[in-house]
């Protein structure tokens, strides 16, 4: 997508602001109705006053459980003070893109796409150890000039209280540009925030965990446009084959599968095996192997000796 063309795209959203109150802020969050425990409610509260002490705020939106209920919260607390905005750029995956505009559409979300350049960054091609954090260096800057020509006070993330505990450079970044991370402050974990989407009706409450493509790219390994086209058309076909917690990484010939244990024994089986294959092969990889040990979070990151990334 070219730059011009995100000009046109937040309208839908922007233009839906008659389903807020007088005052363009929401009354609640979570519907009243919603059965959760008094504590997780005195999070959710905590959230909103946050919001509404930190003026206008632009939240970074992917469409993931996190993004989707941090964008979510940010217009339930602020209406039209608040903009949810998603990066475009060939580490972002289309299937999530058609996550969050269906997410848009549904709750009547203020949005705009912009498009960021990583991969016009040397340091984010080379794929070193801190290239999360060159790729969210790119991301706030971005978000940062929108603020100013929008007239936005903050910018969020969504990072969580999970986050803290593995290898995250990207924090670093966040914390360079001042933006704010509200589950933090409020100390919310990711299965509270699955727990307050499904309160929400949120049809992000159980997707899958999800990263950006360039993830799935052992570090030292270029990245480039063909090799996450690669990732990206081959999770879809292991989607297409009925595994719902996946990744594909990347090693140059070899295309290293991983499914969630408990779907590992469908994978096993001969037939979905020479499924997998057959739909794998095609894309340019030499030999596909399955991951014994199933998905997790991070592996690539099993080959380094870091501390995680200290997150404020």
């Amino acid at each position: 997508m070219s730059p011009a063309a995100d000009q046109n795209l937040p309208q839908r959203g922007l233009s839906t602001r008659a389903v807020a109150s007088e005052s363009g802020v929401r009354s609640a969050l979570s519907p009243p109705a919603a059965s959760l425990p008094g504590s997780l409610r005195a999070k959710e509260a905590a959230l909103r006053a946050r919001f509404l002490e930190a003026g206008r705020v632009m939240v970074a939106f992917s469409g993931g459980v996190d993004s989707s209920y941090l964008a979510w919260a940010a217009d339930r607390a602020l209406g039209s003070d608040a903009l949810a905005v998603t990066a475009l750029s060939p580490s972002y995956p289309e299937s999530h893109r058609r996550v969050a505009e269906d997410l848009v559409e549904r709750f009547e979300l203020a949005h705009r796409f912009v498009d960021t350049h990583e991969m016009e960054r040397d340091e984010y091609r080379a794929n070193a150890s801190d290239r999360c954090y060159h790729c969210k260096s790119e991301l706030f800057d971005t978000m940062d000039r929108l603020c100013g020509q929008l007239g936005f006070d903050r910018v969020s993330y969504g990072v969580n209280t999970d986050d803290t505990a593995d290898f995250r450079p990207g924090h670093r970044a966040a914390n360079e540009h001042g933006v704010m991370a509200p589950f933090l402050e409020v100390g919310l974990s990711k299965a509270e925030i699955r727990d307050l989407s499904r309160a929400a009706g949120l049809p992000t409450a159980d997707l899958p965990a999800s990263a950006c493509l360039s993830s799935r790219l052992p570090y030292g390994t270029e990245v480039t446009t063909e090799r996450l086209r690669q990732v990206e058309r081959g999770e879809q076909a292991l989607r297409d084959l009925g595994f719902k917690q996946l990744r594909l990484r990347h090693h140059g010939e070899l295309a290293r599968v991983e499914i969630d244990p408990a779907e590992l024994p469908r994978a096993l089986e001969s037939e979905m095996a020479r499924r997998i294959v057959e739909a794998i092969k095609p894309l340019g990889f030499r030999y596909v192997s399955l991951d014994l040990e199933g998905y997790r979070t991070g592996s690539l990151n099993e080959v380094l000796q870091i501390q995680a990334e200290p997150i404020r």
